[in-house]
């Protein structure tokens, strides 16, 4: 059966020597597994169309028998191209791939957190990296799986509470504008490294250190 879909590819790796397996993250099928048989070949119609980061239209055959199916057609929409070529930059949209694809599964409708890391990582080429970016995805992610922080039962000082009520609720641009003390920014960073591990049992390599 072949289907169709918009989606952000989150990683790729090889299978052959002229094979890749390209993993996607899409609206409303979820995180789809493709190969993308020659696509490492000279004249392959894959060339230039499958990276990290991407954003495309694409189209493949189902697999009635594993989750790996058959990449057929790819239109890129987007590369994002910036996000790959700074190391800090890469290192955060890396770190929400890999908390993404702990935190969701295969064939899941994503349609909220599709949207969410695909505003996380426009917004990070826009202004030079901040641990708040990275602070507010996590929030916004914790909120779309339902585990939202209660503030109110927490120790957290009425500042922290506060910035991170902010990093909830306010896009990209007014979070790039936020400011907190040296004070607080450690506050918020080690209540969220242990509320992660709390919840998660662990953390996907790339996040700093608390």
């Amino acid at each position: 059966m072949i289907q169709s879909a918009r989606g952000i590819i989150l990683r790729t790796r090889l299978l052959t020597e002229s094979s890749l397996i390209v993993n996607w993250l899409t609206p409303n099928l979820g995180r789809v597994s493709t190969v993308a048989k020659g696509a490492r070949r000279a004249k392959s119609p894959f060339i230039g169309k499958l990276d990290i980061f991407y954003e495309a239209d694409f189209s493949f055959i189902r697999c009635r028998r594993s989750e790996l199916h058959t990449l057929r057609e790819v239109s890129v929409r987007k590369t994002r191209t910036e996000l790959r070529y700074d190391l800090a930059y890469l290192q955060q949209a890396s770190y929400a791939v890999a908390l993404t694809e702990q935190t969701t599964e295969a064939d899941t409708p994503l349609e909220e957190i599709f949207e969410l890391v695909c505003d996380f990582w426009d917004h990070l080429a826009k202004q030079p990296p901040q641990p708040r970016s990275l602070y507010a995805f996590e929030l916004k992610l914790l909120n779309l799986l339902g585990l939202k922080p209660e503030l109110a039962k927490s120790r957290l000082t009425g500042g922290a509470q506060e910035i991170i009520r902010a990093l909830l609720e306010s896009d990209w641009r007014t979070i790039a504008g936020l400011k907190s003390t040296a004070a607080q920014a450690k506050e918020l960073r080690q209540f969220l490294h242990g509320f992660l591990i709390y919840h998660l049992g662990k953390l996907p390599k790339g996040r700093p250190a608390p």
